[in-house]
């Protein structure tokens, strides 16, 4: 059972899915919310959805940032959703980033995706995005 404390520091998964070998941004995302104070997994290349799922449950995050480049966001981002519902994980901030066009957003929000951001989106923004949603499920 996740432990709500407020003053627990926040403590995110970033996860690289499917074929996209592209980690660059991961990376830079994964530095920025640790020089934010966040206690940050990487789960490294190729990961599966379930492999998400389970990590997000070995480890107990807050929050899961999704990276995906090679145009599979609105079948992929759905199923790591699908995958932490299987485990009854629902107390879990979940985004996705990458090339994602405008009009494939309102989709994947209304199918379990907190907040989408593309290239370019401030990484203040992400942050305090974070930030801010996770304190609201701890506050549930």
């Amino acid at each position: 059972m996740k432990q709500k404390m407020a003053s627990r520091r926040v403590k995110i998964l970033v996860a690289k899915l499917g074929l996209d070998g592209h980690d660059r941004g991961a990376l830079v995302l994964c530095r920025a919310f640790r020089d934010a104070g966040m206690e940050v997994i990487y789960s490294g290349l190729f990961a599966t959805p379930s492999r998400i799922a389970q990590i997000a449950e070995d480890e107990d995050v807050d929050a899961i940032a999704l990276s995906l480049l090679n145009g599979a966001h609105n079948t992929l981002f759905p199923r790591v959703v699908k995958e932490l519902k299987k485990k009854g994980i629902k107390d879990v901030l979940v985004l996705g980033g990458g090339v994602i066009p405008e009009e494939d957003k309102k989709g994947l929000e209304k199918g379990g995706i907190d907040g989408v951001f593309g290239p370019g989106t401030p990484l203040p923004t992400i942050i305090d995005y974070i930030t801010k949603g996770v304190s609201k499920l701890r506050k549930i």
